[in-house]
């Protein structure tokens, strides 16, 4: 294929088009926001060169003289949706702030589905996700730590927000294409689990359906599951 090279390179080091010849038609934005429009109507499998040179209104080889790989393309989705955080002026409290990107990621995910099978930590140094790395840094000054545990720290909390949100969307997803209501489902399932739970051979199962019965709160348990990971980072004395 055009531009695909048997060495390791990164996009962001490239010039926008590769060869000689006339100016880019086309930038990378541009190549970037069709592939997410793609995803965003269709899902991710949506997304190929071919479909992407389709919606440019050009010829899927001579994408590649921009895009030498399909791993190209996805780095250069991600970056677009990376820039889609809005830095603010940080408060002084680190915690809140943090929290306050996790909620941003959180929404962000849900506008993009696709995303949380894109996330990855090689991804993790194009433009905009640079400018999302420091504005975190930047919340974290107020905090007294290694900008090594700093970056651990926002690492974990973008895992626990990726994961939650894929959790939930599968969720959804499942609930989508069944034929009852998500309300039937759980009814007819917690009956089941207590039918189980009364034949004696679950004690501590019982014991714990006994203190909290339910319903789980999931934005409780998502809000602690943040708090908990800010927590293992809060200055020891």
């Amino acid at each position: 294929m055009t531009g695909r090279t048997a060495v390791p390179e990164v996009i962001w080091a490239r010039p926008e088009r590769a060869g000689r010849g006339p100016r880019a038609a086309r930038s990378r934005a541009d190549i970037a926001a069709a592939a997410v429009r793609i995803a965003d109507a269709d899902g991710l499998d949506a997304v190929s060169m071919r479909h992407v040179a389709t919606e440019l209104g050009c010829g899927t080889m001579s994408l590649y003289n921009y895009v030498p790989r399909k791993e190209d393309l996805y780095e250069l989705m991600v970056d677009a949706i990376s820039g889609e955080h809005e830095p603010w002026e940080p408060t002084g409290d680190w915690r809140a702030d943090m929290l306050r990107v996790a909620h941003q990621t959180r929404a962000l995910m849900h506008r993009h589905p696709w995303l949380p099978r894109l996330m990855s930590p090689v991804y993790g140094f194009s433009p905009n996700a640079l400018r999302y790395l420091e504005h975190c840094l930047v919340c974290l000054d107020p905090l007294d730590a290694s900008y090594g545990t700093k970056m651990e720290l926002i690492a974990m909390l973008n895992g626990v927000v990726t994961t939650y949100v894929g959790n939930e969307l599968a969720t959804a997803e499942r609930t989508r294409s069944l034929p009852w209501s998500a309300e039937q489902e759980q009814a007819m399932r917690i009956a089941y689990l207590g039918s189980r739970i009364a034949t004696g051979a679950y004690p501590r199962m019982a014991a714990a359906f006994t203190q909290d019965a339910g319903p789980i709160d999931l934005e409780a348990v998502f809000e602690r599951a943040l708090g908990r990971v800010l927590d293992a980072f809060e200055p020891k004395g």
